[in-house]
C-alpha cells in the first residue's frame, strides 16, 4: 500500500506538537543559495575562531552530505522565554550579572534532540524502513534558511529567525528523513526598514543588515571565544557574562512573544539576582555544581572567571571588588590574568575618581600611572 505522504505531513506535525514543539515545518534539502553568502562571511574572517565553520563550509549547504539519501528537513521550533526573565533588573543593575535567557534552565540540547529522536520514532512506525538523523546545534546545518524555507519564519537583521506572532526567543532543530514529504512554503516576511538590533547591538557586532561580525559580538566572546577578550571591546560588555539578548530586546516583533512552559527552561533559583562578586568567588567545585545540566558548563571555569572578571572591571567601584580580584591573580591561569589585572586597573580608576584624588579631565596622568601598575603587576 503506497503512503499517504501529504497526510503523513499532517500527522508529523501533529506528533511534534504532542512533543511539546510549538511548530513543525518541511522544506527539501537544495540551499545553494546560501552558498555565496556563507563563503563571504568566512572569508571576511567573521567567523573568528570557530574554525569547524569554516571546515565544513559546502556541508552547510548541502544537508544530504550529513545523511545520504536525505529527501527532506523536518523543522522544528521551541519556545524558551522563561516566566520570570528579569531582563530590565539584571541588565540595568552593573553589580549583577547577565547571563542569556536561553541559559537560565536545563541544556536545551539534550532535550530537543530526545524530542526529536521520539519524533523519528514514531514515523518509523508508521513508515518502517526510515532513514533519520536529528541535529540541535551539533553538525554543520544551516538551520535558520532551513527553518525559513519550512515556513517557521524569516531570517532578521541580526541573523535570528523571527516569526510576528512568537518573536525570537525559541530554538530551532532539525530531522532529516529520506521521505519524499510534500515541502510547505517558505516564510515570506521581512524586517521592512526597521534596524533597533543594529543600532542597539552594544558592540556593533551587526555590520551589516543579515551579517554579523562574530569577532564582535558579545555572545561569541563570552561562549565561543577560548582567547583574550580584546581590551577596547572590554567596556562595551558590560555585566554581560554569558551571552547578550540585546538584539532580542528590542526587536519590535518580540513585544508579544510567548513565555515557554517547559518546566526544564524556567530559571533555576540559583541564577536569580546573583550578583557578580558572588558568582566570582565561586570556587571550581561550585561552577561545576550549579552548571549541571546548564548550557554555560560548555565554557569551563577559567573562561567563567574571564568573563567575570571583566564585567568586575566594568562594575561601580567597590574595595572588595578589588580585593577579590588581587587574591584570585595568584591561582589562575595567564588567560584570566590578563582580566584580572584589567579589571583591578579600572576598579582603581574609579577608586580615584570617586576618592577626586585625580581630575576625570587628566587623562594623560591617569594613562601614565595605569602603565606603571600594568608594569608592577
Amino acid at each position: 500500500m503506497a503512503t499517504d505522504y501529504l497526510q503523513l505531513r499532517e500527522q508529523i506535525k501533529q506528533w511534534a506538537r504532542e512533543l511539546g514543539f510549538e511548530q513543525c515545518g518541511i522544506s527539501g534539502t537544495d540551499l545553494s543559495a546560501e552558498h555565496p553568502r556563507l563563503q563571504q562571511w568566512l572569508a571576511n574572517g567573521y567567523h573568528g575562531d570557530m574554525q569547524y565553520m569554516a571546515e565544513h563550509g559546502t556541508m552547510r549547504a548541502n544537508p544530504a552530505e550529513l545523511l545520504p539519501g536525505t529527501l527532506r528537513v523536518i523543522s522544528v521550533r521551541m519556545n524558551y522565554l522563561p516566566a520570570q526573565a528579569a531582563f530590565a533588573t539584571n541588565l540595568a543593575d552593573p553589580s549583577q550579572a547577565y547571563i542569556s535567557r536561553y541559559a537560565l534552565g536545563r541544556d536545551y540540547h539534550k532535550l530537543i534532540r530526545k524530542r526529536l529522536k521520539q519524533l523519528a520514532d514514531k514515523i518509523n512506525a508508521a513508515v518502517p524502513g526510515l532513514q533519520s538523523r536529528p541535529f540541535v546545534d551539533s553538525a554543520p546545518v544551516l538551520e535558520r534558511p532551513l527553518a525559513q524555507r519550512a515556513g517557521l519564519g524569516w531570517v532578521g537583521k541580526h541573523s535570528l529567525l523571527l516569526d510576528k506572532d512568537s518573536g525570537s526567543w525559541f530554538f530551532l532543530g532539525e530531522l532529516l528523513v529520506n521521505l519524499a514529504l510534500p515541502v510547505d512554503a517558505p516564510h515570506q516576511g521581512d524586517c521592512g526598514s526597521c534596524v533597533a538590533c543594529i543600532t542597539s547591538c552594544p558592540t556593533g557586532a551587526i555590520v551589516a543588515p543579515y551579517v554579523v561580525d562574530a569577532r564582535r559580538c558579545v555572545s561569541y566572546l563570552t561562549i565561543e571565544h577560548k582567547g583574550e577578550i580584546p581590551e577596547e571591546l572590554r567596556p562595551l560588555i558590560g555585566n554581560r557574562i554569558y551571552g547578550c539578548d540585546d538584539c532580542q530586546l528590542v526587536c519590535p516583533e518580540n513585544r508579544t512573544a510567548p513565555l515557554t512552559l517547559e518546566a526544564d527552561f524556567q530559571r533555576r533559583d540559583h541564577w536569580r539576582e546573583q550578583s557578580l562578586l558572588a558568582l566570582f568567588n565561586w570556587s571550581e567545585a561550585d561552577f561545576l555544581k550549579h552548571t549541571e545540566g546548564s548550557a554555560i558548563r560548555r565554557i569551563g571555569y577559567q573562561r567563567w572567571q574571564r568573563n567575570i572578571a571583566v564585567a568586575l572591571g566594568n562594575a561601580p567601584y567597590q574595595p572588595e571588588i578589588i580585593s577579590s580580584l588581587q587574591q584570585a591573580r595568584a591561582n589562575s591561569s595567564a588567560l584570566v590574568q590578563q582580566h584580572l589585572d584589567w579589571a583591578i586597573q579600572q576598579q582603581q580608576r574609579k577608586q580615584w575618581q570617586a576618592g577626586n584624588l585625580l581630575p576625570r579631565s587628566t587623562e594623560r596622568l591617569v594613562r601614565i600611572i595605569e602603565k606603571g601598575l600594568a608594569r608592577d603587576a
